[in-house]
């Protein structure tokens, strides 16, 4: 309930804010307008009006918008994840070293050296388990156990070395063996975790990029004709971003935002026009 009331406190403040700037700017004969005119041309087609829109004033850009929001909602990175992950030191050290954690895929195995085979605790179980036949055939098996490295640390130490070194030398030699080792590192590879915290939190975002933005940085809202025309009136000089937030304009296959800034002088009308030249194009299959 607190919350709620400071939100409400706030909107309140910045809309008095705005509202107070626009009659001084009317009082004063220092107020300026903006007339838009917004169409949108299909990759196939001639340009149409955006018939119908709400087009939203802000005194700051959606992009820098955007970033506040990023900064101060203490969304988790890359090298965050990684540290929170239940595997081996060295395959943490690993993916930051490559700024990877898809454990999957071509590029994956061409990134893998045999130094990273032997290194990496996960890598040389995949390798070992994927391989096994045909590693037992060339290479001995290890001669030192896990009770030496207490009995016998030197001992241990060097038979250690001596086995990782063939090892080494024989996938230098067999690089082909690497191949489809993705598919033992399954159930370790974090990327699909990753990648639903992404769109979790990419979700979050937008809807407090739209909430300040209607809610600290709204000047005027303007609905376009049938001719795609809007304007903004009683405007106080300065800096203003037109921008349809989001609620896209729709060519073909394409969906149109703007984020469009224009200066406007003391007592002057501004015109501008918005198209696919100055609008974020994305398509309709990356939206969904």
């Amino acid at each position: 309930m607190r919350i709620l009331r400071l939100v409400a406190i706030t909107c309140v403040a910045s809309a008095s804010l705005t509202l107070s700037a626009r009659c001084w700017a009317a009082q004063s004969g220092a107020a300026g307008s903006i007339e838009i005119t917004a169409h949108v041309r299909p990759s196939e087609g001639q340009p149409e009006p955006v018939r119908g829109m709400t087009f939203y004033l802000l005194s700051r850009s959606l992009s820098d918008i955007r970033k506040e929001v990023e900064t101060t909602e203490g969304l988790v990175d890359l090298d965050h994840f990684i540290a929170q992950l239940e595997v081996s030191a060295e395959l943490k050290e690993w993916m930051k070293r490559h700024r990877r954690i898809d454990l999957a895929g071509s590029d994956f195995i061409k990134d893998l050296t045999p130094e990273d085979m032997v290194g990496v605790p996960e890598f040389l179980t995949a390798y070992s388990s994927q391989n096994g036949a045909a590693l037992h055939a060339v290479i001995p098996e290890p001669k030192y156990k896990k009770g030496d490295e207490q009995k016998n640390p030197e001992k241990y130490k060097l038979q250690r070395e001596q086995y990782r070194q063939a090892l080494r030398h024989y996938i230098q030699a067999n690089l082909d063996s690497l191949q489809g080792l993705d598919a033992e590192l399954r159930e370790v590879n974090p990327y699909p975790r990753w990648t639903q915290l992404e769109r979790e939190q990419q979700r979050h975002v937008e809807q407090r990029v739209l909430q300040v933005a209607q809610t600290h940085y709204l000047v005027a809202t303007a609905l376009t004709n049938l001719s795609g025309r809007a304007a903004f009136d009683d405007l106080a000089p300065g800096e203003y971003w037109i921008s349809n937030l989001d609620t896209p304009a729709l060519a073909g296959d394409l969906r149109l935002h703007w984020d469009v800034g224009i200066a406007v002088p003391p007592a002057k009308n501004m015109r501008i026009e918005l198209s696919n030249l100055n609008a974020l194009e994305t398509s309709e299959q990356n939206a969904r």
